[in-house]
C-alpha cells in the first residue's frame, strides 16, 4: 500500500497507463489487423495536437454476473473528455472496442452522458466515434436504460449544438438510433456498419442473404437510404472532413457561424457562367460548377452527395461569412425534386436555419417528378416537408432563378411568396405554371385539334404562351422577383445581399412547436 506521496503518485502513473493501454495487451493489435484505429487514435486526429482532457479515465463498472465482477477495465469502454478543434471547444466520446467490444452498460451510458451534458452546459459541439456492439447484454435492462438516456439528450441537443456522428465499427439494433437523431453522419468504408437487425436476423425471418456491408455499409447509407450525410475511404480522410465541418459551423444556437478572410474579391465577376448554364432550358449542366464558381475560392462541403443527387446541398463562405446552398441540379432527373430530393434539402433548410446560416437558393426546377410511386409513396406530405422547412425558417434567405421554374416546385424552392428576403433571376428565367409547350396543349387544345396543321397552329400557340407570360420580365413586373441581374455579377449580388440582412432578426409566432409533414 503506497504510503507517500511519490509512491501515490507513481501508483496513478501505473493505473492511467493501464487505462489507456487497456487490460489486453493484444486488443490493440487486433483493431489494427482489422483496419481500424483506436478510441485515442481516433480523437487524436479529430482534436487539436495535445489538447485533449479526458474525464472519467478510471470510471468501472459495478455490473455483476456472467464473470463481469472478474472483468472490470478502467474506462468501461468509451473514453470521453473535451478538446478544440481549430481553437475552438469541441466535446468527444469515442466507443473502445477493445474492452468489450465497445458495449454499452450502466458505467459506459454514465459517462456519455455526463459528457453530453457538459457539451449542452458548455454550449459546443458533440462529436461522437461509434464503434460499438451495441447493449452489453449481460447487463440487461440497464443497458437498454442507458440508450434511452443518449436518445433524450440526442433530442434535447437537436437545434441545440451541433451534434455529429462518425462511423468506424458496427452500430446495430437500437444503438443506431443515437446517430439518427444527430445532424450528421460520417461513415468509413468497409470498416462500419449500422443496422437495426443484423444479416442472420434477416436471413431467419425473410431468408434474405446478405452481407454486414450489404445490409449497412458506408455506400448503402450514402446512396439507398440516405442515412450517411458523407462516406470516406480511410479514418484520416473522415476525420479531416469532420475539423472542416466543424470549422464551418457556430459553437452553438446562440452564435453565428465564424467568418474568415478570404482573398477572393467580394466584387469578383463571374463571367464563366454565361458558358456553364446553356440557354436552352432542356439543356443539362453541372450545377456544381456554378457553386463554385459562386462561393470562396471554388471550395464548399457537400452534404449527402450521393443521395437524391437531383438537388445539391452545400455549406460554403460566400464573401468570408458561412452560407448554405440549396440547389437544383439538372444533370440528374432534370433538376426535378421527389421524395428523397425534398426530405434532403429540407432537413438542411431546418439545420441552417436552427445554427443561424444564411440560406442561398439556386433554382433551376421543371417541377415535382410525375408517377405513380411517387403518389403512392407519399409526395404529396414528403414534398412538403421542404415546403413547410423553407416557410419556417428566420436566416437571411436570398433566391436566385437560373433558368426554368414551374409549377409548385417554383414556389417549394424559397419563392418570394413563402418568404425569400430576395428574390432575384437571371435574365434566362422561365417562371410559369408550367412548360410553354404543356401549356399550350392544353389551353389551346380544342384549336389545335381542329386545325388543317395542327403542329403549326401548336407552335404558334407555344410562342405566343411564351411570348406573353414566360418572357423574362414577366415575374419581375409584377414584383414576384426582386431584380433580373446580369449572370456575371451573381457573386457581388449575393455577398451586398448577405451583409445587408446580416442583422434580420424575425420571430415566429409563440407556440410549444409547430407539426411539419411527416
Amino acid at each position: 500500500m503506497p504510503t507517500t506521496n511519490s509512491e501515490r503518485l507513481a501508483e496513478l502513473a501505473d493505473i492511467k497507463a493501464l487505462a489507456v493501454a487497456g487490460a489486453d495487451p493484444q486488443a490493440t493489435r487486433r483493431q489494427h489487423d482489422k483496419g481500424k484505429l483506436t478510441a485515442r487514435e481516433r480523437i487524436g486526429l479529430l482534436l487539436d495536437p495535445g489538447t485533449f482532457r479526458e474525464i472519467e479515465p478510471l470510471r468501472r463498472h459495478r455490473a455483476a454476473g456472467f464473470g463481469l465482477e472478474a472483468k472490470r477495465p478502467y474506462t468501461d469502454g468509451v473514453v470521453t473528455g473535451w478538446g478544440t478543434v481549430y481553437g475552438r471547444t469541441v466535446f468527444v466520446y469515442a466507443h473502445d472496442f477493445r474492452i468489450f467490444g465497445g458495449s454499452l452498460g450502466e458505467a459506459h451510458a454514465m459517462k456519455i452522458h455526463k459528457i453530453m451534458d457538459m457539451a449542452e452546459a458548455a454550449g459546443a459541439p458533440l462529436v461522437s466515434l461509434n464503434d460499438g456492439a451495441g447493449a452489453r447484454i449481460q447487463e440487461g435492462v440497464t443497458a437498454l436504460a442507458g440508450y434511452g438516456g443518449i436518445f433524450q439528450r440526442n433530442v434535447r441537443l437537436s437545434g441545440v449544438i451541433p451534434q455529429i456522428s462518425v462511423m468506424v465499427g458496427p452500430c446495430a439494433g437500437g444503438a443506431a438510433y443515437s446517430p439518427a437523431l444527430t445532424d450528421f453522419v460520417f461513415a468509413v468504408r468497409e470498416i462500419s456498419q449500422m443496422f437495426i437487425t443484423g444479416p442472420d436476423v434477416v436471413q431467419a425471418v425473410t431468408g434474405e442473404q446478405v452481407t454486414h456491408n450489404g445490409l449497412g455499409g458506408a455506400d448503402v447509407h450514402a446512396t439507398s437510404s440516405g442515412v450517411a450525410h458523407f462516406v470516406y475511404d480511410s479514418e484520416q480522410e473522415c476525420l479531416d472532413d469532420v475539423r472542416y465541418l466543424i470549422s464551418l459551423l457556430p459553437a452553438n444556437n446562440r452564435e453565428l457561424p465564424p467568418s474568415s478572410g478570404t482573398a477572393d474579391p467580394d466584387d469578383r465577376t463571374t463571367d464563366r457562367l454565361l458558358d456553364l448554364v446553356p440557354a436552352n432550358p432542356n439543356q443539362a449542366y453541372d450545377i456544381r460548377e456554378v457553386i463554385t464558381e459562386v462561393v470562396d475560392d471554388g471550395d464548399y462541403l457537400e452534404v449527402h452527395a450521393g443521395w437524391a443527387p437531383n438537388i445539391v446541398c452545400a455549406l460554403a463562405r460566400i464573401g468570408g461569412h458561412v452560407a448554405g446552398v440549396v440547389a437544383n441540379q439538372p444533370s440528374a432527373m432534370a433538376g426535378a425534386l421527389d421524395i428523397k430530393a425534398s426530405e434532403k434539402g429540407a432537413r438542411f433548410v431546418q439545420f441552417c436555419d436552427a445554427f443561424n446560416i444564411p440560406l442561398v437558393t439556386l433554382v433551376d426546377v421543371p417541377g415535382f417528378l410525375p408517377g405513380v410511386d411517387q403518389e403512392h409513396d407519399g409526395i404529396i406530405r414528403r414534398g412538403a416537408k421542404l415546403l413547410y422547412a423553407y416557410c419556417n425558417a428566420t436566416v437571411p434567405r436570398i433566391s436566385v432563378v437560373l433558368r426554368k421554374a414551374y409549377g409548385g416546385a417554383y414556389i417549394v424552392m424559397d419563392s418570394r411568396s413563402i418568404g425569400a428576403d430576395l428574390a432575384l433571376a437571371w435574365p434566362t428565367n422561365e417562371i410559369a405554371v408550367m412548360g410553354a409547350d404543356g401549356a399550350a396543349n392544353v389551353i389551346f387544345r380544342r384549336e389545335i385539334a381542329a386545325a388543317q396543321d395542327a403542329e403549326a397552329v401548336r407552335q404558334q400557340k407555344i410562342k405566343e404562351y411564351r411570348t406573353e407570360l414566360m418572357h423574362p420580365y414577366h415575374a419581375a413586373e409584377r414584383g414576384l422577383i426582386d431584380d433580373v441581374i446580369d449572370p456575371r455579377q451573381t457573386r457581388a449580388v449575393l455577398i451586398s445581399g448577405l451583409e445587408m440582412l446580416r442583422a434580420k432578426h424575425s420571430a415566429l409566432p409563440a407556440r410549444k412547436h409547430g407539426n411539419p409533414p411527416q
